[in-house]
């Protein structure tokens, strides 16, 4: 198996049903990915090391999924480079139906900037990710993480 291209991370274990569809599509298509449960509230130095790490590590793109809060997303892309999409999941304590994570995930400040796709949508966020990827694969030089504003 080639060194994965994209990076699939989730707050819990029990997110993985939910981000199933976005690792089946990649697997369709050839991309190779990992699956990490990373916490961005119980275990914060770890998803900024995963983002700091990610590009060093061959990963071209992020795909977080998370709910309530929906943290996770934009933790992520305070770390990294690369492209972060973010799945807004639902769950048994969503408000609106995922809407809190919609919300969340896609009102990030100035110079974080991350993808939103639609609430469960991971699916879609692996399209995404394909799109992204067929781009070219990454950045003639990477970018300084202190984006103007």
């Amino acid at each position: 198996m080639s060194k994965p291209l994209v990076g699939i991370v989730v707050g819990s274990e029990s997110d993985r049903e939910r981000m199933q569809p976005a690792m089946d599509e990649l697997k369709a298509r050839g991309i190779a990915h990992e699956f990490e449960v990373r916490s961005a509230h119980r275990q914060p130095d770890a998803v900024a090391e995963y983002g700091r790490t990610a590009h060093e590590r061959g990963l071209r793109v992020l795909i977080a999924g998370a709910g309530l809060a929906a943290a996770l997303p934009g933790v992520l892309a305070a770390h990294t480079d690369l492209p972060v999409i973010g799945v807004p999941l639902r769950s048994s304590k969503s408000v609106g139906g995922g809407l809190d994570a919609l919300l969340a995930i896609a009102q990030m400040p100035p110079g974080v900037p991350v993808a939103c796709v639609s609430v469960d949508g991971s699916r879609n966020a692996a399209l995404l990710a394909a799109r992204i990827l067929a781009q070219g694969g990454g950045y003639p030089q990477r970018p300084s993480l202190q984006s103007k504003q």
